[in-house]
């Protein structure tokens, strides 16, 4: 089929360029055969009436008349016929050069694109010469184009076999451990205690909400996720959300402060959203903050935002992380298991919801045990 394709193009690249090239002699000789007459016999009346005074003979000018008209129009003929020669084998010549050069990159990208589709994500086109976007034409765009699309492709295949790399580790550790409890109650090495089961019971928890927080992921990242907008107060919604982490703050010994710029305009969104993205980064604040730590949450008007700051004195993140912090199961500390560490989904899941709200959300960090600030955006109503 792509080879229809390549001899298709070709054929009609030729004959566009031969058809102007016989259209234009077309042209040209129907012109001389319509204008030569005419000016021969113009230039030829004024000869005869000259030749005939000259020789008094009146059938001599007749005669010489038709011959010199004869000559002259198969010299004509002769002229026109081997321009035509020269034009078409010039059409040719230029035409299967120009085909070469557009349909040989042409060739190519479908070569190439054969190669991806068959899984070698590492293909790209060949760009001759290094010049700027402006002076590119059309097919050296539509080559750059591919290559994006090429790696696109190959970044999306690379998080997804990572996805899957991800998700069997964190089903494993549970798994293992379920697998190893039941087995020794089995067996008889393990007492059959209270203990025992709520530790099976446990690690299955952990099953089911790294299951949960996939399928949430899975909505949120596809956009199947309806969202509910209403007239909302930020000031409210961090109420809630500070009330429902009021006890976890105060057992593990952080202080949780909220400061609130008075007479904060409304923002429309899905309520239930924007306080599932607010436990999300308390909580993650609460998680990477040592006991006696403090964090701090700020809401103020910035421009026609809302901005809000969740600020920690926690064990702060390396510049290296910050461009990854909100990518799946991304963890700045790799030693942490994910019984203390979550899921490391909910800031993929916070990051695609403040999006959906047409805002933006960003992490900032000094460094290492320097504490972290995770900032987001909303958009102030359009009413407000």
């Amino acid at each position: 089929m792509f080879a229809a394709i390549r001899g298709h193009l070709a054929w009609k690249l030729f004959l566009s360029y031969l058809i102007v090239i016989v259209v234009g002699v077309l042209v040209l000789a129907t012109a001389a055969e319509l204008s030569i007459p005419t000016s021969f016999q113009r230039h030829l009346a004024e000869m005869s009436a000259m030749m005939g005074r000259m020789m008094g003979d009146s059938t001599l000018g007749v005669d010489l008349e038709a011959d010199l008209f004869t000559n002259f129009r198969s010299a004509v003929n002769e002229a026109l016929l081997l321009a035509t020669f020269v034009s078409v084998l010039a059409a040719i010549i230029v035409s299967v050069l120009f085909s070469r050069q557009i349909v040989s990159p042409v060739q190519e990208m479908m070569s190439i694109s054969q190669h991806i589709a068959d899984g070698h994500f590492d293909e790209r086109v060949n760009i001759p010469g290094e010049q700027p976007p402006s002076e590119m034409d059309e097919l050296a765009n539509l080559a750059v184009s591919f290559n994006r699309m090429a790696s696109k492709l190959a970044q999306m295949e690379t998080m997804r076999r990572q996805l899957i790399g991800d998700v069997a580790h964190e089903l494993r550790t549970p798994l293992s451990t379920i697998k190893a409890s039941m087995e020794g109650l089995i067996d008889g090495v393990l007492p059959a205690q209270i203990e025992i089961y709520q530790q099976v019971h446990r690690e299955a928890d952990r099953m089911q909400r790294l299951v949960n927080d996939l399928q949430e992921l899975s909505r949120v990242e596809a956009g199947g996720f309806e969202m509910e907008r209403q007239d909302v107060r930020i000031d409210a919604s961090i109420e809630t959300a500070r009330t429902r982490l009021e006890r976890q703050y105060i057992e593990k010994g952080v202080a949780l402060e909220v400061e609130i710029e008075p007479n904060l305009p409304l923002i429309h969104a899905d309520e239930n959203r924007i306080g599932q993205v607010l436990l999300n980064l308390l909580g993650n604040a609460l998680q990477y903050t040592p006991p006696k730590g403090k964090v701090c949450v700020r809401a103020a008007r910035s421009k026609d935002e809302i901005l809000i700051r969740i600020q920690d004195t926690g064990i702060g993140i390396p510049l290296e992380h910050l461009p990854h912090i909100f990518s799946r199961f991304y963890r700045v500390d790799k030693s942490r298991s994910r019984a203390s560490g979550g899921s490391g989904i909910g800031l993929t899941i916070a990051k695609h919801i403040v999006e959906a709200h047409g805002g933006h959300i960003w992490a900032e960090s000094p460094g290492k045990d320097k504490g972290s600030t995770f900032s987001f955006t909303l958009p102030i109503a359009a009413h407000a």
